[in-house]
């Protein structure tokens, strides 16, 4: 049996007194990563040339900032371990080349705070769940966790909008086994109706929630710009445009959920481009556009859902010329973006998207082939 992880995400509703320790954890844990961060950074300026040297350096920990500072044993110490747990693989990451130089934490990053089941101090009750140094707090447990599942971890978080969620983080075992493969689809990459797939021709149809939310939102926004920042009445309209940028959200992921989970359970393996979308949104000034379509949160549900269940997501090349190529006869013609049709020698005449979803699906069948 393997061992599995899975995530459960529900809203807590803490007391105010229970709000305030929160957030001063999410201070504390922002505090030491911050004070961690300074240290490292300074060690690495000095032996910036002797990366393998800096790699052995005894790094500094939470605990010893908490004799000058006594408020940080206010809060949950497994929090404070968490960030430094963090920190090294923001540090291993950046050696590896993976990624840039660890930044600062500020109050504009994502608010939140992990910890971990160390003998019995994290329990699942009737409509609450017991967390260190918060005792029981309000849960709205919209579903079941099976109960052999064990939970490792919890995440709290806090929204712009003061929302409080917290993810719990469980263990399980299962034998996954792989799928044989007999239903394949291809997807294709659409700006308006985020795919269009290779067995209908069809656009996913996603509703474009950003986009129907623009005008008001920005119509709150301008309210907030002239508000005085730091007032009452600024932060009352900094949590209502909040709120619209929380739904927008919400509904976006709700939407790609479902769609992920259709195409799982009617596929037993899924052929998608591999898209650079930040890339896409720079180099052809479509930003909002991109960014709205959710392209990337979509291909990362499907990913889990079909290992999950022993089926495959496949990538192809980026480079592959589904577009150029013709579905039919194989030949490759240029085409202009304006085209919207795909026109060949061979009698073909098809929806230009719906010809490279084809090509897609059959770039993905060559591949599990060889594979």
């Amino acid at each position: 049996m393997a061992k599995q992880n899975k995530a459960y995400k529900f809203r807590v509703y803490p007391t105010d007194e229970q709000a305030l320790m929160i957030r001063k954890t999410f201070g504390c844990v922002r505090f030491v990563y911050n004070k961690m961060l300074a240290e490292r950074k300074e060690t690495y300026e000095n032996l910036k040339d002797e990366k393998e040297a800096l790699k052995n350096v005894k790094h500094p920990t939470p605990a010893k900032y908490k004799k000058e500072f006594v408020w940080l044993k206010e809060v949950d110490s497994l929090a404070l371990a968490n960030a430094q747990l963090n920190l090294d693989k923001a540090y291993k990451a950046f050696f590896k080349g993976n990624a840039k130089f660890p930044k600062f934490k500020s109050k504009r990053h994502r608010q939140s705070y992990t910890t971990n089941v160390v003998n019995g101090n994290i329990q699942l009750l009737d409509g609450h769940i017991k967390l260190p140094k918060l005792k029981t707090v309000k849960i709205k447990q919209h579903r079941e966790i099976p109960s052999e599942y064990k939970i490792k971890s919890c995440t709290l978080s806090m929204t712009s909008s003061g929302k409080y969620y917290i993810s719990i983080l469980t263990e399980y075992e299962k034998e996954i086994e792989s799928k044989e493969i007999e239903k394949v689809v291809g997807l294709d990459f659409a700006m308006d109706g985020l795919f269009v797939d290779s067995e209908t021709g069809k656009k996913a149809n996603y509703p474009r929630f950003y986009r129907q939310m623009l005008d008001k939102l920005a119509i709150e926004q301008r309210k907030l710009s002239r508000k005085k920042k730091g007032s009452s009445n600024w932060n009352k309209q900094r949590i209502r445009v909040a709120k619209i940028q929380e739904k927008v959200a919400n509904q976006r992921k709700n939407f790609l959920h479902h769609k992920s989970k259709e195409l799982v359970s009617n596929f037993d393996a899924v052929v998608i481009e591999d898209l650079d979308m930040k890339g896409m949104s720079q180099a052809l000034k479509l930003g909002k556009s991109v960014s709205d379509n959710g392209w990337g949160m979509f291909t990362s549900f499907l990913q889990y859902k079909l290992k999950e269940q022993g089926k495959q997501l496949i990538k192809i090349d980026k480079w592959f010329p589904s577009t150029k190529t013709c579905s039919k006869c194989g030949s490759v013609k240029e085409i202009k973006l304006s085209e919207r049709t795909y026109q060949c020698t061979c009698g073909l005449n098809l929806d230009r998207d719906y010809n490279s979803a084809l090509n897609i699906k059959k770039e993905g069948i060559r591949l599990l082939v060889t594979a």
